[in-house]
Order: structure tokens, then sequence, then C-alpha cells
């Protein structure tokens, strides 16, 4: 950042949303650090090796049904078979079955030499050690052969794939009890400032609580993360420059919130400057106008806003995506949808808003209503809201009966 340009003066270009969106995502590469995990803690990670079929799925013919096998040929003569035993699933019959004769047979269970055809028990009737066939089934019939699902040496799974729960049972289907997967990224998040508190101990005159901690950590533990919290941090240079100099050694990225602003005893983007380097420091938005990113080294660094909203705003549209592409998650800008506003909305021009919004889904389409005041202090807004309301940089106040756009909630999660 160049030395004229302080924290009171803005650069003649302030980036847009969407610059700052594209300038952040332009910069990252994917982790490519891999570990080994047991089959039973990989999902939802990505695959980091390729998976490959060592000998055929099923591995023998076996039954879909409960049931009879036989040799197809004996209904040339009869319908009635005489049963010589039973093929159990885990417990095969290790007998030959000649032409006339059947075994009992359970679903999954290996078929006896001899037969090649498997007949339902709900068409058939025993007597005695007789079993008679009500209907005359083709040749194969209720069969499932060797590498029906996948043969010896065929590609199973690729890598970069994320694991599904059909994936994992496919992997111990060929007795694989562990796999490479894509570490995940290590997230470090901090708060500055002297007049936050910790939970649980009484505020002092001028202090309040930590809150954008606990709403970092419930953000970040919707993805795929490690997470390191380096807790409440005072404003002192020396202790944000030691905070900054433990998140470089530890993570791969790191959030601070509060510190970015105007004012004396805003460090963060200070020590930003010194220890590594500013991307861009300001943008036409609201809230959080205030979003310092750039690199201590090769930690990514993300300088959120202190007021609570702006936190909120600014992780789920330039942090969450970050922290996907680092993840090595394909990266899809949320979609938004035209909505009828049924309150009127007061906005300024010059800054794109997302205002706090509340959406009912009808026949009609969406409609959406504010949630009141829009002061980025207010907390409890977010927690009313599901939506955010869209208003263009350019725009002016909006009537009542307008149609605007809404960014729906359940997008970003």
């Amino acid at each position: 950042m160049p030395a004229d340009v302080t924290c009171d003066v803005l650069p003649e270009t302030v980036l847009t949303v969407e610059q700052a969106q594209e300038r952040i995502l332009e910069t990252i590469q994917a982790i490519t650090e891999t570990e080994q995990l047991e089959l039973s803690q990989a999902n939802g990670r990505l695959l980091a090796e390729t998976i490959q079929a060592g000998f055929d799925v099923p591995p023998h013919r076996n039954s879909a049904m409960d049931g009879y096998a036989f040799a197809h040929e004996s209904l040339a003569s009869t319908a009635t078979l005489q049963q010589i035993g039973i093929s159990w699933a885990g417990r095969p019959y290790l007998g030959s079955v000649s032409l006339g004769e059947c075994v009992r047979i359970m679903t999954g269970a290996c078929l006896p030499e001899g037969t090649d055809t498997v007949e339902m028990q709900e068409n058939t009737q025993q007597q005695a050690d007789q079993i008679t066939l009500h209907t005359r089934p083709q040749c194969g019939e209720h069969v499932r052969y060797p590498g029906d699902d996948f043969k010896q040496g065929e590609i199973i799974l690729e890598t970069g794939r994320k694991l599904t729960a059909a994936d994992l049972g496919l992997i111990a289907s060929l007795g694989i009890p562990a796999v490479k997967v894509i570490r995940k990224p290590r997230i470090a998040f901090l708060s500055t400032g002297d007049e936050l508190q910790t939970l649980g101990t009484p505020l002092a005159w001028g202090q309040i609580y930590d809150s954008n901690r606990y709403t970092l950590r419930a953000l970040l533990q919707n993805l795929p993360v490690e997470l390191i919290d380096l807790g409440i941090i005072p404003d002192q240079p020396h202790a944000v420059e030691q905070a900054f100099i433990q998140a470089q050694q530890q993570a791969d990225l790191l959030i601070t919130s509060g510190g970015v602003s105007v004012g004396e005893a805003d460090f963060v983007t200070r020590s930003l400057q010194k220890l590594g380097e500013i991307n861009f420091w300001k943008m036409a938005m609201k809230p959080g106008k205030p979003l310092a990113q750039g690199r201590l080294g090769n930690c990514l660094f993300f300088g959120l806003p202190g007021n609570p909203v702006s936190v909120m705003a600014t992780f789920l549209l330039f942090v969450r995506p970050a922290i996907l592409k680092l993840a090595g998650i394909n990266v899809v800008q949320p979609r938004l949808h035209p909505a009828l506003t049924l309150t009127p909305l007061k906005k300024v021009p010059g800054r794109k808003d997302f205002q706090r919004g509340i959406y009912t889904e009808t026949a009609e389409g969406y409609q959406v209503r504010s949630t009141g005041k829009q002061e980025s202090h207010l907390l409890r807004s977010m927690s009313q809201a599901n939506c955010f309301i869209v208003l263009e940089r350019d725009s002016g106040d909006v009537g009542a009966g307008s149609q605007v756009n809404i960014l729906l909630f359940e997008s970003l999660s």
C-alpha cells in the first residue's frame, strides 16, 4: 500500500464488491498437501489418490433373492426339484448340484457348482425335501455375477472427488481401510480490542463481551477446516504483531475482527503492512467497507471490521469463497432471486448495500421485508434475517412494491 494512503484517505478508485471478490480468488492456490485418514473419518473430504479395484465386485456368483438355486436345464423335464442342502451368506454350500436337484439359498449367498438360476421362494411350494416351482424363470434369473458392480483393475474413483457416503461404501467393498485425502485448511481467527471481555466475567465500564469470535467459529464450523482460536488480542502493536507471527507459522489463513478502521488504536492494517503485504483495504460495500485483505508470507489474511453485522457479511461474501478455493472446492457465485419488497428501503448511492431481510416464497414468487434498522452493530437483525436484500451501488431509496434482488442465506451455508 502506498505510504500516503492512510486510514482516513480513500484511494481514488475504490474496488467494487465484484472486483474485490475476483481479486481475492485469483491470488489463491488450492492446498495440495495430503494426509492418510481411516475410511470412517473421510466423509466429505477431497480424495488425493485414484482408487482402483483389486478384484471383481461382487467376487462370486450370488443370489439376489431368498429362494432356490438349480440348473435351468432341470426344468426341461420337471417342475419339482429335490432339495439337497442350504447355501447361506457367508456359509456357502460346498457340494455340487446335479440335474433335478436344488439348494435353499439366501440373498447374497454363493451359487453352488452346477447351478445357474434362482427362483424366489414366493413362487415355490415345499413338501418335505421336494420343491415345486409355480413359474418358469429365465436362465440366470436372480443371479448376480462377478464384476457386476465393477471389475478388477477398473478405476473406481478419481483424484479430487469429494467423498460421499456411497463412495465410502464403495471403497469399503474393496477392503480398503484408509484413503489419502487433501488436508483441511488451517484457519486462525482472533478478535482485537481493549474493550472486549471474555464471556462469564463481569463487565467494567466501557467494556463489551466478545461476540465476533463465536460468530466466526460457528461460520467456520460449516466448512471443511481446522480451527485455531487465538483469542482476544489487546490494542497493542506488539501483541497484534505476535499474534500475526503465530498465525503465519501455524495457519493457512488468518481472520481478525476489529482494528481495520481509522482509529489511532487500530493496529491490524498497520501490522499487516509491516509484516506482510496488503492486496486491498477498502471497497464500495455496506456493511463492511473497511476490509483488509492480504498475506502474511504464505498465510492469507482477512481483517474484518469490528461491527458484528459487518463481520458476518464480509465473511460470507469474501472469506467463505476464499476458504472453499483453498480447500480445493469449486467456488460458485450464489444466485440472486428477484423479490417484491413489502417495505420501503433507505439507501444512499455510492456503495452496494447488503441489507438484512426476511423473505417468504409465494405462488407469485419471492416477497421480502426489511428487518428494520440497518446499522452494522445490530446483530439481532442478522439473527432475524434469512436473506440479504442486495441494492446496487448507484441506487437510492427503494419504495415498497418495488422489485429488488435477494441473496438467500441458505445459499451461503
